[in-house]
């Protein structure tokens, strides 16, 4: 698990998906890939290592061409860094790439190998792949649909069908993706500084909406696949916030930012007394009782320890947490 991006629109998508999962680079990855819809065709290129290396080998093999791709860099989770385990995954008829963790993959996978799927990577990713192509019968909505019936877990995915090359497809539960508005050109990614050199706009993705992006129009589904309104946000920040500003690398940045972030959420906050108001209630006994959701919002590392709590809230509390 790590970035997304996909694109649909009227550029080399190759150019644009590289281009999106380096502005992800400060997540962290050992591996990277694309696939690309090239004259009907799925042409995927991956790599373990940096986007550097994944570049230098689609200058060997030379680079896929065409308006529409997913991209991704991994962390590896399910299976050591390698090219077989890097993403996209899927074969000439359907390609993904996924952020999360599928808990339930062994079982699945095992159901699969009884119907004759073979396997080449040890990745829970793969193992959606092949669920995919076990259901699609020629209806990408009711094959993801499906999918999502039988998986457990947190997932992004950003999914191409060989069948319908002007469309790009995308799905979440538990795992952040949103879905980019552009001027004759739309996008998919896991972050916003990824699509913020092409647009400031953009949709939030419920648990479990699927988004359909055509290079003109977006269409977002929910689970009776009837079409959703969704409200159209818009980011507020520069791109230059999301680059590296002169630091070596990102960890750097954000130490030497912390001081600034806290002045700028603490600030505008303080009351007469000098002491921040936050304007929440009082978090009482009769007030917790009343919490009906609980939303943690996180990355990185900080996500992990996100993670760990929405298991200690929802066991012990018996609240359901979306993170």
């Amino acid at each position: 698990m790590c970035g997304i991006v996909g694109y649909i629109g009227y550029r080399e998508s190759a150019d644009v998906l590289i281009d999106g999962l380096r502005k992800l680079e400060y997540r962290g990855y050992d591996s990277a890939g694309i696939a690309v819809m090239q004259e009907n065709q799925i042409r995927m290129a991956k790599a373990k290592g940096r986007l550097d290396d994944l570049e230098k080998k689609l200058e060997i093999t030379g680079k896929p061409t065409g308006v529409c791709g997913i991209g991704h860099t991994r962390w590896a989770t399910h299976g050591e860094p390698s090219d077989v385990n890097s993403h996209p995954h899927g074969d000439e008829k359907i390609a993904i790439v996924h952020n999360g963790i599928i808990e339930n993959y062994q079982q699945l996978k095992e159901y699969l190998q009884e119907k004759g799927y073979q396997f080449e990577s040890e990745t829970d990713t793969e193992v959606v792949a092949k669920l995919l192509h076990y259901y699609y019968q020629g209806n990408p909505v009711e094959a993801i649909h499906k999918v999502i019936e039988r998986i457990k877990g947190s997932y992004a995915l950003g999914i191409l069908f060989r069948d319908f090359p002007d469309r790009l497809y995308a799905v979440r539960c538990e795992s952040p993706l949103i879905v980019g508005r552009g001027e004759n050109e739309n996008f998919i990614a896991s972050d916003i500084p990824a699509i913020l050199k092409y647009t400031r706009d953009y949709y939030l993705l419920e648990e479990n909406e699927i988004a359909v992006l055509r290079q003109n129009e977006i269409e977002i589904l929910n689970m009776d696949s009837e079409p959703v309104q969704k409200e159209l946000l818009r980011a507020t920040w520069d791109v230059e916030a999301a680059e590296k500003g002169g630091y070596p690398h990102f960890m750097l940045k954000e130490i030497y930012e912390q001081p600034e972030a806290v002045y700028k959420t603490v600030h505008p906050r303080l009351g007469e007394d000098g002491l921040p108001d936050l304007g929440l209630p009082s978090l009482n006994d009769t007030a917790l009782r009343e919490i009906e959701k609980v939303h943690i919002v996180a990355c990185g590392t900080a996500m992990h320890a996100g993670m760990i709590g929405k298991n200690l809230i929802e066991q012990l509390a018996r609240i359901p947490v979306e993170l």
